[in-house]
C-alpha cells in the first residue's frame, strides 16, 4: 500500500483513486524550459554554418566571381573619381547581396514548403534565435567574397586600401538588413518559387542601384535608390575612398543600416511566428 493511500482524513490526504494531480495518467508531462535567446542564437548558428559550409562556398565563389566580373566590365567606362567608389563598392556590397538576400530567401521558402518549420516549431528555442541564427550564418559566409571583391576592386581603379577596415561594420550591418529582407521574403511568399523570384529581383535591385553610379541615373530611380537598405552601406564605403574622408557622414549611414537591420530582422522574426503556426 502507497504512502498516499494509507493516510487516512488525519493525514490531510484522501484515498488514491486517480484523480490527483500528481497521476501521470490524468495531467501531461511538463515541456521542457524554453531556450534563452543567446544560447539559442549560437546553437541555430552553429548548426546554420556547419550544414552550409559545403553548399554555399560554391555559390560564395560565384558571387565573388559575378562581382569582380563587373568591375572588370565597369573599367572601360569608368576611369576614376566617384563612379570608381560607386562600382567598386557597390560590387563589394553586391556579395551580402546575392548570399543574404537571395540564397536566404531560397532557403526559407524551401523551409517553409518542405515542412521544416514545423520542426523548429517542435524545439524550446524563440523565433528570433531561428531567423537571427540562419541570418548571421549566410551573412558570414560574405566575409571572405566582400573582402576579396574590394581588394581587386583597389587595385583595378587604383584606389586607397587604407580604409577598406570599415568593411568589419558593413558586411554585419549591410548583411543584417539584406537577411532581414531576405528571411522576410521567404517566409511570406505564398509559393516557394515566388520565394526564390523575390530573391533574385531584390538581387538584381542590388546590382542596378548600388553598382551604377548614383550621379548618372535619373532621380525617379533615386528614389529607389533610397529605399534599398544595401544602398547605406554602399555608401559608407564609397565615402572612404575620398581623400579626405566625411567621417560623420559614414557614420549616419552606417546607423541607418543598422536601424534598418533591426527593423528588417524584426519583421523576418514576425513573419517567421506567422508561417510556423500554420
Amino acid at each position: 500500500m502507497s504512502a498516499r493511500t494509507a493516510t487516512g482524513p488525519a493525514g490531510g490526504a484522501g484515498p488514491d483513486d486517480g484523480t490527483g494531480p500528481d497521476d501521470g495518467a490524468g495531467a501531461a508531462a511538463p515541456l521542457a524550459p524554453r531556450a534563452r535567446l543567446l544560447p539559442a542564437l549560437g546553437a541555430v548558428y552553429r548548426a546554420q554554418l556547419s550544414r552550409a559550409r559545403v553548399a554555399r562556398i560554391p555559390l560564395l565563389f560565384v558571387a565573388t566571381f559575378q562581382s569582380v566580373g563587373i568591375m572588370v566590365l565597369l573599367r572601360g567606362v569608368v576611369s576614376g573619381g566617384d563612379p570608381a567608389w560607386s562600382v567598386v563598392s557597390g560590387s563589394a556590397v553586391l556579395v551580402v547581396a546575392f548570399v543574404a538576400l537571395n540564397l536566404l530567401a531560397q532557403y526559407f521558402g524551401q523551409l517553409r514548403a518542405g515542412g521544416g518549420l514545423d520542426h523548429y516549431a517542435t524545439l524550446p528555442v524563440p523565433p528570433a534565435a531561428v531567423v537571427l541564427g540562419a541570418a548571421a550564418a549566410y551573412a558570414s559566409f560574405t566575409v571572405p567574397g566582400t573582402a576579396v571583391t574590394a581588394v581587386v576592386g583597389c587595385l583595378l581603379f587604383q584606389l586607397p586600401m587604407a580604409h577598406l577596415w570599415v568593411l568589419v561594420a558593413v558586411v554585419p550591418l549591410a548583411g543584417a538588413a539584406l537577411s532581414g529582407l531576405g528571411a522576410a521574403l521567404g517566409l511570406l511568399a505564398p509559393r516557394q518559387e515566388l520565394a526564390t523570384l523575390g530573391g533574385q529581383l531584390g538581387m538584381s535591385a542590388a546590382l542596378l542601384l548600388g553598382v551604377l553610379p548614383a550621379g548618372r541615373m535619373p532621380e525617379p530611380i533615386g528614389w529607389a535608390r533610397d529605399l534599398l537598405p544595401s544602398t547605406y552601406g554602399v555608401e559608407a564605403l564609397a565615402r572612404t575612398f575620398a581623400p579626405h574622408p566625411d567621417w560623420p557622414a559614414v557614420a549616419g549611414d552606417l546607423g541607418i543600416c543598422a536601424a534598418v537591420g533591426v527593423l528588417s530582422l524584426a519583421v523576418a522574426t514576425w513573419a517567421y511566428r506567422r508561417a510556423a503556426v500554420r
